[in-house]
């Protein structure tokens, strides 16, 4: 397992792990990341990264992002 940050972009992988508070993982999931997901890294930029999650384009910060493990 590496963090999402860490990826390979435009490469997909499958969520297996999601870290944090109740309160970050929830959002998370309220975001369209779920384990079991596939997610796909389009680019990382200033520190934020611009990921494709179920057919839409998100970017999360880095710290959100590194607790994310594909």
């Amino acid at each position: 397992m590496l963090p999402l940050p860490v990826a390979v972009p435009g490469e997909e992988n499958i969520i297996k792990k999601i870290g944090g508070s109740p309160d970050v993982k929830k959002h998370l999931e309220d975001l369209g990341f779920t384990v079991g997901g596939a997610v796909t890294v389009i680019s990382t930029l200033g520190g934020n990264v611009i990921v494709k999650v179920k057919e839409s384009r998100i970017a999360v910060n880095e710290d959100l992002a590194r607790r994310i493990m594909v």
